[in-house]
């Protein structure tokens, strides 16, 4: 069950990161917005969310910690008097902050602890509809905490359709001594993205050097006889300790080049080309006979 919640929140969390990179040519006037805040306890952080002013709307912040339900934080009414609120464990303490003005609401976290880390939802609601405006994942590092996690990619590239192609993950963590899970997603463009494959609870494919506080892990993602559904993004994320970490990203791209077609045309046209040039040269040898026929 622990393993299916991670699983639905990696996922969830993936399609938030990618949310910026959907189609959002729509009726709405709004911009998405999703990134990822990486700060120490005790600093202060401010989750940013835009919205198009002289709209009649509604704004809430919804916060998630990793494996929890959304906790729901705020609320804004641009035409309240009394605009925001703030609501359960929220309401009331100084830590939590919203500035509003024309077009902007934001969320101001001071003095952060480690019970800040979690993703943080703008929602807003306005003619009948609903729409996640910004979505920002915090992740909280203690003082004192070595742990740290560095995720390398493979770069990008082209394959020809029928080829294959293995995708590399190299990642780096600190001193945590946990188990950490590796996921993959990938994102077409054409769909939502989504899991395509985990690593499970496995180290067996890490490396520990005595003299070095870290651990280098390397994982694979085999895939063969690609064809034009595999084409898109491929992201690797870790688990670890509570925080997740996403790499850059491999983007994978199919070029349709068939080089057998392109030999056999290219051969044709050599043939094509040296056969006109002989037809030229017989046809001014038959017209050269003739003409010195006649005059004889």
């Amino acid at each position: 069950m622990a393993a299916s919640r991670i699983v639905f929140y990696l996922t969830s969390l993936f399609v938030c990161k990618m949310a910026q990179m959907t189609d959002l040519k729509s009726s709405s006037s709004f911009q998405q917005w999703s990134s990822f805040v990486s700060v120490k306890v005790g600093d202060k952080v401010s989750l940013f969310c835009f919205y198009e002013a002289g709209f009649s709307l509604r704004l809430y912040w919804f916060k998630q910690p990793m494996g929890h339900k959304p906790q729901f934080m705020a609320t804004f009414n641009q035409y309240d008097d009394v605009n925001h609120a703030f609501y359960d464990e929220f309401r009331n303490n100084p830590r939590y902050l919203l500035k509003s003005d024309s077009g902007k609401n934001h969320l101001t976290i001071t003095d952060v602890d480690i019970s800040d880390s979690a993703t943080y939802y703008c929602l807003s609601t306005y003619s009948y509809r609903a729409k996640i405006v910004n979505v920002t994942t915090v992740s909280v590092k203690g003082s004192d905490s070595n742990l740290t996690a560095l995720v390398h990619q493979s770069a990008s590239g082209s394959i020809q359709p029928g080829g294959s192609v293995t995708l590399n993950c190299i990642i780096q963590t600190g001193t945590c001594d946990g188990q950490h899970s590796v996921y993959w997603f990938k994102n077409s463009g054409e769909a939502l993205p989504g899991l395509i494959y985990s690593h499970g609870d496995r180290n067996d494919q890490c490396e520990r050097k005595p003299d070095i506080r870290t651990h280098t892990c390397v994982y694979n993602l085999p895939l063969q006889s690609l064809n034009a559904s595999d084409a898109g993004t491929y992201y690797c994320a870790i688990a670890l300790c509570g925080h997740i970490v996403f790499g850059n990203g491999t983007e994978l791209d199919l070029k349709y080049q068939d080089s057998h077609l392109v030999n056999v045309l290219r051969s044709a046209l050599i043939f094509t080309s040296l056969l006109s040039v002989l037809l030229a040269f017989l046809v001014c040898k038959v017209m050269n006979n003739h003409l010195w026929g006649n005059k004889h």
